[in-house]
């Protein structure tokens, strides 16, 4: 239950994670916040299940790095593939930003993705 009620904010591995995504910039150092979309992971098929779910990514990263972050943080070889989707049905492009496919595809404020091992649709 708990799992679904926080989100933790990707980085550039599983152990530099932020368990605090909500923290905002004051305006003191006159930093701009940076847009953060939900993204809800859901393994599909073979792959192992994250034991978080929700996480909070900055909008404009792109889907090969989200695919980069899951690799590292279930501990997938180099070689080995990642595939993620939307809707269960299609393959975003490697270049696709996370804020375009929320805004066409988000749905209770959050972007859902399966991912998997090998392909399971589309």
């Amino acid at each position: 239950m708990g799992d679904e009620k926080t989100s933790e904010e990707l980085s550039v591995g599983p152990e530099n994670v932020k368990q605090d995504c909500d923290q905002k910039d004051n305006g003191e150092t006159g930093k701009t916040d940076k847009v953060k979309i939900d993204i809800l992971l859901k393994a599909t098929g073979n792959a192992p299940i994250m034991k978080k779910k929700k996480w909070a990514v900055d909008a404009e990263k792109q889907i090969g790095w989200i695919m980069e972050f899951v690799k590292k943080y279930l501990k997938l070889d180099p070689d080995e593939k990642l595939f993620l989707y939307v809707n269960q049905t299609f393959a975003p492009s490697p270049d696709q930003t996370v804020k375009n496919l929320y805004e066409c595809f988000g749905t209770d404020n959050k972007l859902v993705l399966h991912y998997c091992k090998s392909q399971a649709w589309g």
